[in-house]
Order: C-alpha cells, then sequence, then structure tokens
C-alpha cells in the first residue's frame, strides 16, 4: 500500500457509501436460434443499446452472437431473452480440442456446429459412464495384469 493510498484513505468523505467495483471489459457468448435477416435485427438491436456494450457480433449459421464490452454475462441473456422473446442461453460449446472425451455421453452433441463439443463443466454431466461388472469382469480377465488370466493366451 503505497502512500498516497493510505492519504486518500485518512481524507475519505465518502462516510460510508459503497465504491462500485468497476466492471471488466469481457466477451460473452450467447446462442440464440436467428432464422432469418429480421431476427438477426432483433437480436442485434436488444443488447446494442445496453449500457456498458462496445461491440455486438452475430454468426447466424452457428446460431451464436458474441458481446463485448463491460456488461455481465446473465444480464446481457435476461435482456435478450426479454426483448426477443427467443430462447436464449451462454455458449454452451468448446472447441472440440479442449474436451479430454470428446464422444463421452453428455459432452457430445449432434446439435453442436461442426468442430464444437458441449462444454464439460458440470462433473455429472462430464463424467464418463461407469463400466457395468460384466464389462469389468470381461476386461480384465484378459489383462496382463490379472495372474489367474485366460491361459489360451
Amino acid at each position: 500500500m503505497g502512500v498516497l493510498d493510505h492519504v486518500s484513505e485518512m481524507f475519505d468523505c465518502s462516510h460510508g457509501h459503497k465504491i462500485k467495483k468497476r466492471k471488466q471489459l469481457q466477451s460473452v457468448e450467447i446462442k440464440v436460434k436467428m432464422d432469418c435477416e429480421g431476427c438477426e435485427r432483433k437480436v442485434r438491436r436488444s443488447v446494442e443499446g445496453m449500457k456498458g456494450v462496445s461491440s455486438v457480433t452475430l454468426e447466424p449459421k452457428a446460431h451464436k452472437v458474441t458481446v463485448v464490452g463491460y456488461v455481465e454475462p446473465n444480464k446481457v441473456v435476461a435482456r435478450m431473452a426479454h426483448r426477443t422473446g427467443k430462447k436464449v442461453e451462454l455458449w454452451p460449446y468448446v472447441p472440440y480440442d479442449v474436451v479430454a472425451h470428446p464422444y463421452a455421453a453428455g459432452v457430445y452433441d449432434k446439435k453442436a456446429p461442426s468442430g464444437y463439443v458441449r462444454r464439460a463443466d458440470d462433473p455429472g454431466v462430464s463424467q464418463l459412464a461407469r463400466a457395468s461388472s460384466t464389462e469389468v469382469r470381461y476386461t480384465t480377465a484378459f489383462s496382463d495384469e490379472n495372474p489367474a488370466a485366460c491361459v489360451v493366451m
């Protein structure tokens, strides 16, 4: 803590007023269905006038909207859903290379754009399906590490 910070705290005139925390510049990716140019225009206008928005980029084929600015993601989603009347959600996909098991249940999504799979942040969704006891028996029966393995091997 520097000298100026210390002096400014001594002569603070806020008298209990809360200091607002500054929002950080961030990019919010949103999934919303856009069928025509009218839908695109409606989606763009729903967030362009929002306080803190710097730019809005649309990718209609991927049904993706990217909003850059000093905004909160939840507020952008809520405003877009209210103004357009469409189903709006945060971008649920990540690039294919980021996920360890892209074909696991709950991660692979047929509706995802090419090169993307569903985000695997939720541990309940991203866990690989557990092998049943019969599968485990068959895989360990022919394992080199199993001393009672099949004698044919």
